[in-house]
């Protein structure tokens, strides 16, 4: 996956992140959402050619 689709799914989900408010201060939780985005962009790929 290139740069940038890794970058989109960081940003999304650590904005979606900021939403959790039992993850503690927001920093954090944007954090945990970015970490949370790349491993899934990481993953989407061996997923969809599984499928």
């Amino acid at each position: 996956m290139d740069a940038l689709s890794l970058l989109y799914y960081g940003l999304i989900c650590g904005a979606l992140g900021l939403a959790g408010p039992r993850l503690g201060r927001p920093a954090i939780r944007f954090g945990i959402g970015v970490l949370v985005g790349l491993v899934a962009a990481g993953v989407l790929p061996a997923l969809k050619a599984m499928i």
